[in-house]
């Protein structure tokens, strides 16, 4: 009898191919893990949550670059230490001339291709409740919900006006719709 591929694996194949839902099963299923993991090193949840998003942000570019001879989590895991010493070197820093960061030009395009599970129950639910379920999430999954949503802003123009890179964006609106779709269920039972 053979064994089919690694169901990780073949996530992450689908997601170096720009397949939105691998995107979004690499996030749920490492999320909590990445954050957990900084939350013990920064000992501050805001930090520990940025540095989560930064950490997805950057794998979700870099994907192709991921060898399957190793450890997807520990890849991860890696990817978010480095972002965490960066930030450290950069607050111990004086602050020097800002320069931009080529990297932030160079833009990895998610594929958002379909709506997913989490865009179908949003968008059903009524103005009024949604309003009071968006409330319940933390003020920057607020914005990037109102500012994608209600005042329909595109990717790069959210990227803009928050002065954050965009797949930093796209992570955070990913988090965002995740964490609003559960309030939305939890409040359906």
């Amino acid at each position: 009898m053979e064994i089919g591929p690694d169901p990780l694996q073949k996530q992450i194949e689908q997601a170096k191919k720009g397949k939105q839902s691998a995107f979004n099963y690499l996030l749920d299923t490492f999320w909590n893990e990445v954050y957990g993991f900084q939350l013990k090193r920064t000992q501050n949840e805001y930090d520990a949550e940025d540095i989560t998003i930064q950490t997805f942000s950057r794998a979700f570019d870099k994907i192709d670059s991921f060898d399957p001879e190793y450890s997807f989590k520990t890849w991860l895991f890696t990817i978010s230490k480095n972002i965490h010493v960066d930030l450290i070197r950069k607050k111990n820093a004086s602050i020097r001339s800002r320069t931009t960061d080529e990297e932030d030009e160079r833009v990895y395009r998610i594929a958002d291709d379909a709506p997913s599970i989490e865009d179908a129950l949003i968008t059903e639910q009524n103005l009024a409740q949604l309003l009071r379920d968006i409330k319940k999430l933390k003020p920057h999954y607020q914005e990037v919900i109102n500012l994608r949503y209600f005042q329909e802003m595109s990717y790069k123009e959210i990227s803009q006006n928050l002065d954050e890179p965009m797949n930093n964006v796209k992570v955070k609106l990913l988090r965002a719709k995740k964490l609003l779709a559960q309030i939305i269920e939890q409040r359906k039972r």
